[in-house]
């Protein structure tokens, strides 16, 4: 039994697994999000946090419960050669969409003044998380799980040959031996 791993030709194709990415990228989010939700309402009300701080704890709790969503299941078939490189790009991107999500709780509620539950809510799991996971989606598909190059004349990888493009200019010495 082979299957084809091959990447989806035309715009309709390409439409598809974009579709498809989005959607379990989606799913790891959502969990992201419920964890998100419950540790910083947690530490709202019943640690008695500041919103803030519970919001940053909140957001790295979700941040490593989707790395591994990220990691082993929406991109389990991109590049893990540099995962060290991609565990850093993680982290910083993560970070910078961490200042995003919270950025804006911080503005609402120190800056506006909205100090009820439902505004601190609002400001970070509506406003801030949804433009935190913006970012987050454009950045970690285009530069931390970076997808795996085509192999030329489009050969999974495995397939029987899939190899001899990267040895085609060679003499057949070389190739052989």
């Amino acid at each position: 039994m082979t299957t084809d791993t091959r990447a989806p030709h035309g715009l309709r194709g390409r439409l598809r697994g974009l579709v498809h990415e989005v959607m379990k990228f989606g799913t790891v989010g959502l969990l992201g999000v419920v964890v998100n939700l419950v540790v910083f309402n947690l530490c709202i009300h019943g640690l008695h946090w500041a919103p803030v701080r519970s919001g940053v704890l909140a957001t790295l709790v979700a941040i490593a419960t989707n790395y591994v969503g990220y990691r082993y299941w929406v991109y389990r078939d991109r590049d893990a050669d540099a995962r060290s490189r991609e565990i850093t790009l993680f982290l910083v991107f993560s970070g910078i969409g961490m200042v995003i999500e919270n950025g804006t709780l911080w503005i609402s509620h120190y800056s506006l003044g909205f100090h009820s539950g439902l505004a601190d809510n609002i400001a970070k799991n509506v406003v801030g998380l949804g433009l935190g996971t913006l970012f987050r989606f454009v950045s970690y598909r285009t530069w931390v799980f970076r997808a795996l190059p085509e192999l030329e004349g489009e050969q999974a990888p495995g397939a029987i040959g899939a190899h001899e493009p990267a040895m085609a200019g060679r003499p057949a010495a070389v190739r052989e031996g």
